[in-house]
């Protein structure tokens, strides 16, 4: 079981304090890093100092790390046109050396966009798909040859589909919960699948249905990598768990039922539940970006009991 950490920047967090996280789940032998892609932030939380860009961040930390994965669950499509994010997602991986992964989704927040004056399509599902047709293509493209296409929302005409990523293949994930066109999507386009936020039961159900698109379009089932996001809320004793809840806001018997919560041993059970549906990864939601303490208990009391 993999563990990667997850960050909501959106809610209030410096490129420096994200430095400080990637660089602890570097050291602390976390998988990846990953951050969530808004510029408004969400509930209670005051936000400041502001928003970070997803790929302005992630290209510091790829010259600021060495080893860990970086990647965003989910870059959000309507923020950026799809030869552009080629662009950015490849430069990036150039800088990191090759430990790039691309969550993409369509987007849904229509309230930053409205903040930031960003368009905001009523049909969104359908430039997802063109551009993960694109940007999978551009990739694709041997060097030297040129990349056309032409879609109802986007057009392009002999791309010299450059630059290309240090990976072969940067790993594209793909994640949510619709029942139909969304296994569909990923059975075409991802490396991964993931599930953000679900019951174990729905986890089971989402997963079978990807599987089975996966069969449908004459591909493996087990070609995907199957993961999960949950919120995670870890402490040594009950009072630590409760002060860990307090500080983001939440309750105990919430996030035991929702999350990830509790004790190490706690943790540990309930990931191995998740395994047991076929996830083979999870990221750890972390929401205090200022308790480092938390990310080192969680890799020495629970990471280290699933390595």
């Amino acid at each position: 079981m993999d563990l990667r950490i997850f960050t909501e920047p959106q809610q209030g967090a410096s490129y420096e304090t994200l430095l400080s996280v990637a660089k602890a789940a570097e050291e602390l032998g976390f998988d990846a890093f990953f951050r969530s892609d808004h510029y408004l932030r969400m509930g209670s939380a005051d936000g400041l100092p502001g928003p970070t860009d997803a790929w302005i961040t992630l290209a510091g930390l790829a010259r600021e790390t060495k080893r860990i994965r970086l990647g965003t669950l989910m870059t959000a499509g309507t923020f950026r046109l799809p030869g552009v994010l080629a662009i950015q997602v490849a430069q990036v991986d150039q800088m990191s050396g090759g430990r790039v992964e691309l969550g993409l989704g369509a987007g849904w927040f229509e309230e930053e966009h409205r903040a930031y004056g960003i368009p905001f399509p009523k049909e969104k599902f359908a430039r997802l798909e063109e551009q993960l047709e694109i940007i999978t293509g551009l990739w694709a493209t041997e060097v030297g040859a040129t990349y056309s296409y032409e879609g109802t929302h986007y057009q392009l005409k002999d791309s010299p589909a450059l630059p290309k990523p240090a990976q072969d293949r940067v790993p594209v994930l793909i994640g949510g919960h619709g029942a139909t066109r969304t296994p569909r999507l990923a059975a075409r386009y991802a490396d991964e699948f993931n599930l953000p936020f679900a019951s174990l039961e729905d986890t089971e159900r989402q997963f079978g249905r990807v599987r089975a698109a996966a069969e449908q379009a004459s591909r493996s089932p087990d070609d995907l990598v199957y993961s999960n996001a949950l919120v995670v809320c870890v402490g040594k004793d009950d009072a630590e768990v409760a002060r860990r809840a307090a500080a983001i806001g939440r309750e105990v018997d919430e996030l035991k039922a929702n999350g990830l919560a509790g004790s190490p041993a706690e943790v540990v059970d309930k990931i191995g539940r998740y395994a047991a549906t076929g996830s083979s990864r999870i990221y750890l939601q972390v929401l205090d970006l200022d308790d480092l303490e938390h990310l080192e208990l969680i890799s020495s009391q629970v990471r280290s009991q699933l390595s």
